[in-house]
């Protein structure tokens, strides 16, 4: 009767473990704490990791380039020199060799890139980027260590090779050459979107686009590789903009699934960007 006894609580014992190990695992996974935020973008069988403050300089920088009407090559290569030069981060500080160097691409106010201001503000600092790297002849088709460099006059001059194939991945995506190729892996927004706020957003970085914000979305009657551009880059922003479902061309998008791009009914001559609803 005793050892029946001790089986009995060691089973009730055992089963009180277990349910507050589930009901601990159930309140961490509710609350996204084992999430880790994250972008990720895949071109055939390499993928290449970044953080979304990252990613979203890097959809900047590109669609730049295409509201310039450059080439892909040309974000690739800004992109991969961005990388060298600040990790895709807008730092306020230089280094030894370049102490008043600063911004994304770390340009330099005394080399005449223009104010401190002016080179840390991304949207100028990219497109004083590219004013050089247009100037360059035959920079579409130079190694791109040697175009980046031919526009940064860096001491480590072969350093931007390293970044070549993480930036040739990111400017696929982001110019819409690659579909479904850029994943972002992020936690709930704790903020209400607006809609306005990504038209503005995209409107600085793209120009001027179809695009009519209405309730919770905005849309645009584009297609093809612009679709897809714009698509990504919402992708990319999605943190900062509580972007939280992209739809585009049979594709669906989903911050809260955690699955990357899905098969859905999406329009294929459209693009649709949801963002957060209050909280209440």
């Amino acid at each position: 009767m005793r050892r029946l006894r001790r089986t009995i609580i060691l089973l009730l014992a055992l089963a009180l473990v277990a349910g507050a190990i589930y009901a601990v695992v159930t309140v961490l996974q509710r609350s996204e704490t084992l999430v880790t935020e994250r972008c990720v973008a895949v071109v055939g069988s390499d993928s290449y990791e970044l953080a979304t403050d990252q990613a979203a300089n890097a959809a900047l920088i590109t669609a730049i380039a295409v509201q310039r009407g450059l080439p892909p090559r040309a974000a690739t290569i800004a992109v991969a020199t961005a990388m060298q030069e600040s990790k895709l981060r807008n730092i306020g500080h230089g280094d030894e060799v370049g102490p008043d160097s600063r911004g994304l691409f770390q340009q330099r106010p005394s080399q005449g890139w223009g104010t401190e201001a002016e080179v840390m503000d991304p949207v100028y600092a990219t497109n004083a980027f590219y004013d050089h790297l247009v100037k360059i002849p035959g920079y579409e088709t130079m190694a791109i260590t040697d175009a980046a460099q031919a526009v940064q006059h860096s001491a480590y001059p072969q350093a931007y090779a390293q970044q070549e194939p993480m930036g040739r991945a990111y400017a696929s995506a982001l110019t819409g050459h690659s579909e479904r190729a850029l994943d972002c892996t992020l936690r709930a927004a704790d903020t209400a979107g607006d809609p306005n706020a990504v038209v503005a957003a995209m409107t600085t970085e793209f120009g001027a686009l179809p695009a009519v914000a209405q309730g919770r979305t905005v849309q645009l009657n584009i297609s093809g590789a612009q679709a897809w551009a714009v698509a990504q880059w919402a992708v990319a922003n999605a943190k900062d903009l509580s972007v939280t479902q992209v739809d585009v061309a049979g594709a669906t998008w989903n911050r809260q699934d955690h699955k990357g791009w899905q098969d859905s009914a999406a329009a294929s001559g459209s693009v649709t960007i949801t963002v957060s609803a209050p909280k209440t």
